[in-house]
């Protein structure tokens, strides 16, 4: 078995265990971005990872989803946020700069801009560090969407007037919680096998999320980024797969479906050992 894992904070809560060996992955880790992960399980490297929400919707076919489990908020998210230097409602004309780490965050940000706010910006994929404001300077832009760790470190700097978060957006747009990332399975792949390792990323999560504090401590230390930031950022983070979640990811794929975004689909899970 081979189990991908974005190496953000985010996933700490999840990971942790399996770092410290306190849980047995029963599978050889991989470390990537998130949209390195959906290539490599779309392209069978690996059996199952935590993948953008989009790459499920993409081919579902292709996937199971790991119940119980996912990476959401149901309200500001932090890490997903349009730093820019004037109203989200004057982007019209303007250039948005994307990271190129995260599909789900990109359509979110689609879906915004042409059903919420109502504007038609330009947009451009980067792939400079976005936390680097001089990276960032050599390019000629209104907007930057950032995400992950790098979007906790902008934010501090303070160096944009208008910063929106996406999490908080869609709630209030919706009313429902966003489900940003998932854990899925490759349907070829020995189920089994991966019944036993989501018993274990369950495991791990448990562990997790009884010492937020001993992760925030780690991901202070790693990043730079405040220890209380860190904390509170972990704790508004919600690591569950409810009805309430399901409802949300399932409106989040009609409304990209409906744009011909990703194809129209159903949701399969595996069974949970």
């Amino acid at each position: 078995m081979r189990l991908g894992r974005i190496p953000y904070i985010n996933c700490y809560p999840v990971y942790g265990a399996m770092d410290r060996g306190l849980v047995p992955a029963e599978a050889e880790l991989v470390s990537g971005t998130a949209s390195d992960l959906n290539d490599l399980l779309a392209a069978g490297q690996l059996d199952l990872s935590v993948v953008s929400a989009v790459e499920y919707a993409r081919d579902a076919a292709a996937y199971h989803l790991l119940p119980g489990l996912a990476i959401s908020c149901d309200g500001p998210v932090h890490s997903v946020k349009l730093f820019s230097r004037r109203p989200v409602e004057a982007l019209t004309g303007t250039t948005v700069l994307r990271t190129s780490s995260s599909r789900t965050s990109v359509l979110l940000l689609e879906l915004l801009c042409r059903h919420r706010w109502k504007v038609e910006p330009r947009y451009a994929t980067v792939r400079a560090e976005p936390a680097d404001l001089e990276a960032l300077a050599r390019f000629p832009h209104e907007a930057v969407l950032v995400i992950g760790d790098a979007a906790l470190l902008l934010a501090a700097r303070d160096s944009y007037p208008v910063q929106v978060d996406l999490g908080l957006a869609w709630r209030e747009w919706t009313g429902l919680p966003f489900v940003f990332a998932v854990w899925a399975a490759r349907r070829a792949a020995d189920q089994a096998r991966v019944a036993r390792v989501h018993s274990r990323l369950l495991e791990s999560r448990a562990w997790g999320l009884g010492h937020l504090d001993l992760l925030a401590d780690q991901a202070w230390a790693r990043t730079g980024i405040p220890r209380d930031t860190c904390r509170a950022y972990l704790g508004d983070l919600d690591y569950g797969f409810s009805y309430r979640h399901l409802a949300g990811l399932t409106d989040f794929f009609r409304r990209l479906a409906q744009d011909g975004l990703v194809p129209d689909g159903s949701l399969s899970f595996i069974t949970a050992a």
